[in-house]
């Protein structure tokens, strides 16, 4: 006779994209789930917030916190329909009001997001304004209590909103709060001293208030190509300062008279100016951080058992599962540089067919040696600890182990050669990568895929 599946009460903190394949994939799996969004509405970093952080590299807790990191110009860096769930294709509206291109603009993946949420319901399962603040072990340590802070309007402005905390327990919290609002700066010898401006790209919205500035951007990731090519329209200077080139790197951008490649900043000086290790001296206005988020989790007590450290969240299971306290606390969304949608609708199957008894983890020594041979591995190749989540190309075997793990359809073919596609045209063609699709044959792949299946 069968093991009768298990319905578990499940906590979802966020209701971004993670989110809310997670409460759709419990759901179906059969689990009772809560969903924590401490914002107005779904849909995470793709809220676009006009508002920036008055001091964005404050470490002081009580400053004004922007979430969202969007700036107004932003695009997706992949075609849609490899940013698409599975079984609910991103495609072209024929609505004049929606953005049809391949590369949309951040609302229409809002809208996306929306639309998602609507067809499967899952906006009925989610507690708007509503922000966890603590999460931790309830004593016999096998179910989580989670404490959450719900924001009540108040009929007055001028009276602070005042605030119902709430207690409650359940037998497992999936983690999907996303990791882009924490700005992770880069460290300089003398900043403290330099008399210019610092920012981070988190708090980046419009182009306007760099005119005829003389701006260093540190980074040479998608947003620092795209801030970079946007402000030197207006900046007087652009010099694009990246720790993946060589030291000596120093070369004018292809296409713009006004910015430069440069090695990492050596030093800055308190008379404004910035050295390059590649000798180069630059009097600047302003120092623009481009260089990535932390992974922060405030509410979580796991008494020491999970731990941030350089930016590496572990110890975690093929970055889902701690060991000692699986299944019943996981992670959706950790891993980067990869096809992020995709991705969290195959990590969120894992973890619901896991909690439901239907499939089985590995006992804790094997997950914990399987763990340590990673961290081995990362080490033999000389791979920094921060770099623990970036899954690059092995992000197409990782997507394919979590669904034999599930018994679901694994990575399409074609949506992996439109990832490759789209990443070597960005790097040829920063600036027209967007609006230049040559390949065909791999958009007709995608439609009569996405025919069999929502024909199902």
């Amino acid at each position: 006779m069968p093991t009768p599946l298990i319905s578990a009460n499940v906590a979802v903190i966020g209701a971004g994209a993670s989110g809310l394949v997670a409460a759709r994939e419990l759901r179906r799996e059969g689990h009772k789930v809560v969903v924590f969004e401490r914002e107005t509405q779904i849909g995470g970093t793709w809220v676009y917030d006009p508002r920036v952080e008055t001091d964005p590299l404050s470490l002081d807790p009580s400053r004004m916190i922007i979430h969202s990191s969007l700036y107004s110009s932003l695009r997706t860096n992949l075609p849609r329909e490899v940013m698409g769930f599975r079984d609910y294709p991103f495609i072209p509206k024929t609505d004049k009001t929606r953005d049809p291109r391949r590369y949309p603009g951040h609302r229409e993946v809002l809208l996306y997001l929306q639309e998602f949420a609507r067809e499967f319901e899952i906006e009925d399962m989610v507690r708007f304004e509503t922000e966890v603040v603590h999460v931790g072990l309830v004593e016999d340590g096998k179910k989580w209590k989670v404490k959450s802070k719900k924001k009540s309007a108040s009929n007055d402005v001028e009276v602070a909103p005042d605030f119902r905390v709430v207690d409650e327990t359940y037998d497992s919290v999936v983690i999907c709060s996303g990791h882009f609002t924490e700005a992770r700066t880069a460290e300089i010898s003398g900043i403290s001293s330099w008399p210019g401006k610092q920012m981070h790209s988190h708090n980046y919205r419009i182009p306007g208030p760099f005119l005829d500035q003389v701006v260093i951007l540190i980074g040479n990731a998608t947003s620092a190509i795209d801030i970079s090519r946007e402000i030197a329209h207006f900046a007087k200077e652009v010099h694009v300062a990246s720790r993946s080139v060589a030291d000596e790197t120093y070369q004018e951008q292809p296409g713009y008279d006004n910015m430069w490649l440069h090695s990492m900043i050596e030093s800055v000086r308190d008379d404004g100016s910035v050295v390059f290790r590649n000798g180069r001296v630059v009097l600047a206005d302003i120092i623009l951080h481009c260089t990535g988020y932390k992974y922060n989790f405030p509410f979580l007590e796991s008494n020491g058992i999970v731990t941030v450290d350089d930016n590496r969240v572990g110890p975690l299971y093929k970055h889902v599962f701690p060991p000692v306290l699986a299944p019943f606390i996981s992670f959706v969304g950790l891993p980067w540089k990869v096809v992020p949608f995709r991705m969290f609708e195959l990590q969120s199957k894992w973890i619901a067919s896991v909690l439901s008894g239907r499939v089985a983890l590995p006992s804790q020594e094997e997950m914990m040696e399987d763990i340590e041979a990673f961290y081995l591995s990362l080490e033999a190749s000389n791979i920094p600890k921060r770099y623990t989540h970036n899954l690059a190309d092995s992000q197409f075997e990782y997507n394919n182990w979590l669904a034999a793990q599930c018994g679901c359809e694994g990575f399409e073919e074609w949506r992996k050669q439109m990832y490759y596609v789209s990443c070597n045209s960005r790097l040829l063609r920063p600036d027209a990568y967007r609006d230049d699709w040559d390949e065909g044959h791999l958009i007709m792949e995608a439609n009569n895929d996405f025919a069999k299946y929502t024909s199902k």
